[in-house]
């Protein structure tokens, strides 16, 4: 029997839903995905997409709960569904990736018996086909040695084969449907080309639709063909992905596509100015894992690289994942040790320092981490977090230092937060704490390692925008450690391409940008979305 081809596959009509206080999270929402299509939502955070993509597979929490509406898949109605018969259909009809790999796979069990246990439990297969099948599945998302994947541990990938190894236990049992909730958040713009290519590749083989979830609007162009705009819990927007995001007509979509990055040429300081910091020939090496069998290899992760930062830079260190950007940064830092090449400060030597220039030079440096909710403390209140590093400077009395730490926390924009937890606070406000933290001493040097990967397009203006705010107001020089080329073009006065722990390319932001030379350089730029229509 011919499946019927007059209604969408998944059909959300009015769906309403609620915490268990009655606080509204969606608002009569109502969307379509098509047969054989893929269709987005977008929204910043909070917007309410994972939450009707998580209704339409019964994977609500307990205390969020659909009060109305209906969710038709294949016409019928899931929210209806009896425990039997979701799980019969979660899974083996519907899929989803996570926006989190790491969280995903259990980190206690190996790939192959991951891949193995969704296989087995919907269909009658052997463990010797059902291994089979998940080696062949492997291939297809290119993983290296597939059959040496099986017996590997998660941790033992980088996040974009993480990813991978998960749109291969989904895809395993060839759903109708893959619900892929950012499935490119935090990776490199070459990781997260290659990421959404196998996924597109292994939904056009086995003919499944696709929702994708997402902040980034080129993704969107490059990919979707619908897409529906959510603003806090209710559809603003819909249509062709042509229309909505060359002509839109809700200012909140105006709004999103404004936020996608612009540049900014830069203001490069005098040519004639010295390095604050430099980097002569810096080497760093890794050893390996090992084990009683074998000696651990060697890896060196940077490679004779030289770099000055002058006084009020803000250089940018671009490239993919395993490039060495975040280990040179942490080089330049004293937080690792050389095994080639010195780090020169204001002129002077690291290496052949005394204890009293070492300590200055430590002082005077600071780091804004990747991800702010795992380096701020959970039990300190923000105020005790952003006041902390004046321990170390002149001895201030109790008053001067909370003014102190009041009036960084004002020009961070989070005037009054001072006594709440992390946990109280958005993914942006964290980041907003962290900077705070890094700046309210006045360093004279600050290296920011992917400070906005993980946040969507609006939060990560205002959080860039912010930075470029303070860096001109406090002048301290910065190494921007990003992947997104999009992203460091809005602060970046200079920008370093690295690859295999070389730098290969380095110039200014239009040169690089416009006129690049490296094929690595090059293929980055190309693999950077933007909202050219898809075909």
């Amino acid at each position: 029997m011919n499946p019927d081809t007059s209604r969408p596959l998944l059909d959300v009509r009015d769906l309403r839903v609620t915490t268990s206080n009655g606080h509204p999270i969606l608002h009569d929402v109502s969307f379509d995905v098509e047969a054989g299509s893929i269709v987005a939502l977008v929204g910043e955070s909070g917007s309410g997409k994972t939450v009707a993509a998580r209704a339409a597979m019964r994977l609500l929490p307990k205390a969020i709960t659909p009060v109305s509406g209906k969710i038709l898949f294949e016409g019928n109605d899931v929210l209806k569904m009896t425990g039997g018969e979701i799980r019969k259909v979660r899974g083996a009809e519907i899929g989803m990736v996570f926006q989190e790999p790491m969280v995903s796979l259990n980190p206690a069990m190996t790939i192959g018996e991951q891949l193995v246990e969704g296989l087995r439990l919907h269909e009658r297969l052997s463990l010797e086909a059902a291994r089979a099948r998940a080696t062949e599945m492997l291939e297809r998302v290119k993983i290296p040695n597939p059959q040496a994947c099986l017996a590997a541990f998660p941790h033992q990938f980088s996040g974009g084969m993480r990813q991978r190894i998960m749109l291969a236990s989904v895809m395993l049992l060839r759903p109708k449907l893959l619900i892929a909730d950012e499935p490119t958040t935090a990776l490199d713009t070459l990781t997260q080309r290659e990421v959404m290519e196998v996924m597109v590749d292994l939904t056009r083989t086995f003919g499944t639709s696709v929702l994708l979830i997402t902040h980034n609007l080129g993704l969107v162009a490059q990919y979707a063909k619908k897409v529906f705009v959510l603003e806090r819990g209710r559809l603003i927007e819909s249509g062709p992905v042509e229309e909505v995001l060359h002509r839109p007509k809700e200012q909140y979509t105006r709004t999103l596509i404004d936020a996608l990055p612009k540049r900014d040429h830069g203001r490069a300081p005098p040519a004639d100015a010295e390095p604050l910091i430099e980097a002569r020939g810096v080497e760093v090496t890794f050893s390996g894992a090992g084990n009683m069998f074998s000696t651990a290899e060697k890896k060196l992760a940077v490679r004779d690289v030289s770099l000055g930062v002058r006084p009020g830079e803000v250089v940018a260190v671009v490239g993919g994942s395993g490039s060495g950007k975040t280990t040179l940064g942490r080089a330049m830092l004293g937080l690792l040790p050389l095994s080639g090449g010195d780090i020169l400060f204001r002129g002077h030597s690291m290496a052949s320092a005394d204890r009293a220039a070492a300590r200055d030079y430590r002082l005077q440096c600071q780091l804004v981490f990747q991800d702010p909710y795992s380096s701020l403390d959970p039990r300190q209140k923000i105020a005790e977090i952003v006041g902390e590093p004046l321990v170390h400077g002149p001895k201030l009395s109790g008053l001067e230092k909370c003014e102190r730490v009041s009036d960084i926390l004002n020009e961070v924009g989070l005037a009054g937060l001072g006594d709440r937890y992390p946990h109280a606070l958005s993914g942006g406000q964290r980041q907003r704490v962290a900077i705070a933290r890094a700046v309210i001493r006045n360093p004279a040097f600050v290296v920011a390692d992917e400070p906005v990967s993980a946040l969507d397009m609006t939060i990560q203006k205002q959080v860039l925008d912010l930075f470029r705010k303070l860096q001109e107001y406090h002048g301290f020089a910065c190494l921007f450690i990003s992947h997104d080329l999009g992203a460091v073009s809005r602060v970046a006065d200079r920008i370093v391409v690295m690859q295999q722990g070389l730098i290969v390319e380095e110039g200014s932001v239009g040169q690089i940008l416009d006129h690049p030379q490296h094929p690595y350089t090059q293929a980055l730029l190309k693999a950077t979305p933007t909202l050219g229509v898809a075909a």
